[in-house]
């Protein structure tokens, strides 16, 4: 296997990752109406620990470094609730 073709499809990969991060900032704009709608907090401190939790145990099982899976999720649940605050008229809009 030559290095264009791994090179490649790691692009891939980066490009399937994008469009899921896309996928999940789409869904958190719907969990903010519904936040709205029932007064919730954005910020959900226990749904954040469980969602670390979560990932954490799945990357020790994937065998991958469980630490930094879960600093990327740390990113992902600040990009999901600045998704809310935007939704929700808190935040700024890109």
């Amino acid at each position: 296997m030559s290095l264009e073709k791994v090179r490649a499809d790691i692009s891939r990969v980066d490009n399937e990752i994008i469009r899921l991060i896309a996928q999940r900032q789409e869904l958190a704009g719907k969990i903010a109406h519904i936040k709205i709608s029932r007064g919730m907090p954005i910020h959900d401190q226990h749904r954040a620990g469980e969602v670390l939790e979560s990932v954490f145990d799945h990357a020790v099982e994937s065998r991958i470094d469980p630490v930094s899976v879960q600093k990327i999720f740390e990113i992902l649940i600040a990009m999901s609730e600045e998704r809310q605050r935007e939704c929700s008229g808190e935040g700024n809009l890109p």
